[in-house]
């Protein structure tokens, strides 16, 4: 018998059939004698539609009622996956995040897990219960509640198995596991059968649609191996895990393109200290994360200034440019653009430690397809461009053959 963390997507719980294979598939192992907990996000469409209608009442809501709208998605999933459950003769039971003891900070929409009290999942469990989890949201020490950001869910799960010592985890999605690139756009893409915890992360935060970059994080911090898998059918996913030596024999583990992105120009920024320090710092303080970021010094009637730009997600564009309009008089910047029309491609391996001349490859490829960069960005184990998102797709193509065939 083995304790099992399961989590199903969205497209996984999409409808009321879904939901029962769901089920089906959880009461084959229940069956079997293994205690299981089962992790669900809201069901595939329900939160983009919650976050439209908010944004019809208002262009930009209170974070904590977006929290307390969006929360109810999962909330839905839940009662339904145990009702699924319970009328196919499995006792079942669910529990929102708050119930099920898991506790966060206090920053809306992006909240952070603090520790997991996890007494009433276990008292079910040994109860013979199915216990079903809503992810994605917690609370807060004072009651309230919050959400975890978008892809949350698997940060439930990874943090359920590790404070519940799991002896399974598995990331159920519409896809059989982790691929080279995404298939829906390469149709050469190769499903991995192993991938290292650094190169997941890269991938994760680099636009890939599998997994949520702080949940391999969690899963990395705490030793929990994962299977990223398919709820449609019953194939071996990907397992995720520690690096191995013969990881590094690949170069490059995977091509993304995150079209998620928007690019934030400021014009003629006084070139002096503490100023960039001052825009970040503010940035930081609404909770916008800034991803990569390009200053061209320019000399001019005699002053200095910048031209400096960065990227952002494209949900939290709004708010940066809100951020940026309270500092034009502090700062005294000239003029700001925001350019939403942008596509970041990545190359992601643990192998480019050990290889030369991957980025010059990648730049050569690019050109050669008439792509412009815009910006760059490298790591250890990934080298990342801004370029047009009309030509994304194709570019991905592209440096996919070069380096994956």
């Amino acid at each position: 018998m083995a304790l099992i963390v399961q989590k199903y997507g969205g497209t996984s719980v999409g409808n009321s059939d879904r939901i029962k294979n769901v089920a089906a598939r959880v009461a084959r192992y229940r069956a079997a004698g293994d205690q299981v907990v089962v992790v669900v996000s809201a069901m595939s469409g329900v939160t983009d539609g919650l976050i439209k209608m908010a944004r019809e009442i208002m262009p930009l809501p209170s974070e904590r009622e977006m929290d307390m709208l969006l929360a109810t998605g999962e909330q839905t999933t839940i009662a339904l996956t145990a009702m699924a459950l319970q009328s196919i003769g499995v006792r079942a039971v669910s529990l929102t995040g708050a119930q099920a003891g898991i506790v966060t900070d206090g920053v809306h929409t992006k909240a952070k897990i603090q520790n997991i009290t996890p007494r009433k999942i276990h008292e079910y469990l040994d109860a013979g219960q199915v216990v079903i989890v809503a992810g994605f949201q917690g609370q807060t020490s004072e009651g309230q509640i919050t959400t975890l950001g978008r892809g949350g869910s698997d940060l439930t799960a990874i943090a359920l198995a590790a404070a519940l010592k799991a002896g399974l985890c598995q990331i159920y999605t519409d896809v059989d596991g982790v691929y080279t690139a995404d298939p829906r756009v390469v149709a050469t893409a190769r499903k991995l059968e192993e991938i290292s915890y650094d190169e997941m992360l890269e991938l994760a935060s680099l636009g890939a649609k599998v997994m949520q970059s702080r949940s391999v994080e969690f899963a990395k911090k705490f030793g929990v191996v994962f299977e990223v898998r398919s709820s449609l059918n019953d194939n071996p996913g990907t397992i995720v895990k520690e690096e191995t030596k013969n990881m590094e024999d690949v170069v490059i583990r995977g091509v993304t393109l995150d079209k998620n992105q928007a690019k934030v120009t400021m014009v003629g920024v006084p070139d002096r200290p503490g100023v960039a320090s001052r825009i970040f710092n503010a940035l930081a303080g609404a909770a916008v994360n800034v991803d990569m970021i390009v200053q061209n010094v320019s000399h001019g009637a005699g002053v200095q200034a910048t031209d400096l730009s960065f990227t952002v997600d494209k949900p939290d564009l709004l708010k940066a440019q809100k951020v940026i309009e309270s500092l034009r008089a502090e700062v005294g910047y000239t003029m700001v653009s925001a350019d939403e029309k942008i596509g970041k491609l990545s190359i992601v391996g643990v192998g480019m430690r050990s290889h030369s001349g991957v980025a010059a490859k990648m730049f050569e490829t690019l050109a050669r397809e008439g792509v412009n960069i815009d910006m760059i960005s490298t790591s250890e184990i990934k080298i990342s461009v801004v370029i047009s998102l009309a030509r994304g797709d194709a570019a991905t193509k592209a440096v996919h053959a070069a380096f994956l065939g």
